[in-house]
C-alpha cells in the first residue's frame, strides 16, 4: 500500500472517491492507501482460486468476490480489498459496492504486502464475526495457511504444502488441490 496524502475523509466520501478513481484504495480510520498492482504469479493464484470457488459454490446462494469488491470493517472504520472473498450471507446483497459478512477471505501473498496481511490486517478481519476462515497462499512454492475460528472463538492455523496435496475450507464445504489452484504459476527462483 501507498500512503495518500494525510486529508481525513468519511466513510461516505471514501466510497463516493472511490468508485470514480482509476486507482483502488484502501480506507484505515479516515485515511486512504492507494493499492499497488500485482505479479504473475500473485494474478494467477488468485483467478485460480476465484475460478475453483465459484464453480463450487454455483447455485448455492454464496458469493465469490475477487479484487474488486471491498470487505468492510464497520466496527473498525475500515476498508480493504481482499484478493477472494466468500459470503454466503444474505445482507450482503444489500450492498453493491462492499461486503461486510464474509465467511471465507483469501489472501495471496507478495513481498509488499505479507507482513500487513499476517498482522494488523488479520486483526481486522478477525472482528467479522461471519469469518470462519482466513487463508494465506504463498506465491514463491506450493503451502497454503488456513485460520480457523474453533467453537471456541480461537484462531486455529492448518498449513497445506507440497504440489500433490489437497486442502479444504471448512467454511464453504470445499476440497482442492494444489496443482489446480498453482496451474500456470512459475515459482521464482
Amino acid at each position: 500500500m501507498i500512503a495518500s496524502p494525510e486529508i481525513y475523509i468519511t466513510p461516505e466520501e471514501y466510497l463516493a472517491l472511490e468508485e470514480k478513481s482509476p486507482v483502488k484504495h484502501e480506507y484505515i480510520d479516515g485515511y486512504i492507501y492507494a493499492m499497488a498492482g500485482a505479479l504473475d504469479p500473485h494474478v494467477t493464484i488468485a483467478g485460480n482460486i476465484f475460478a475453483l470457488l465459484r464453480n463450487h459454490v454455483r447455485g448455492s446462494g454464496c458469493r465469490v468476490y475477487i479484487s474488486d469488491m471491498k470487505a468492510r470493517i464497520e466496527f473498525l472504520n475500515r476498508f480493504y480489498y481482499p484478493d477472494v472473498m466468500v459470503t454466503c450471507d444474505q445482507r450482503d446483497r444489500e450492498t453493491a459496492g462492499y461486503k461486510k459478512f464474509p465467511c471465507l477471505i483469501v489472501e495471496v501473498l507478495s513481498d509488499s504486502t505479507e507482513g500487513f496481511d499476517r498482522g494488523d490486517k488479520f486483526a481486522d478481519y478477525q472482528i467479522l464475526e461471519t469469518l470462519q476462515e482466513y487463508v494465506l497462499i504463498n506465491t514463491k512454492k506450493p503451502r497454503i495457511e488456513c485460520f480457523r475460528r474453533n467453537d471456541q472463538g480461537l484462531w486455529v492455523l492448518q498449513s497445506y504444502a507440497g504440489e500433490e496435496s489437497s486442502f479444504q475450507f471448512h467454511s464453504i464445504n470445499f476440497e482442492g488441490i494444489m496443482t489446480e489452484l498453482y496451474e500456470d504459476v512459475n515459482f521464482s527462483k
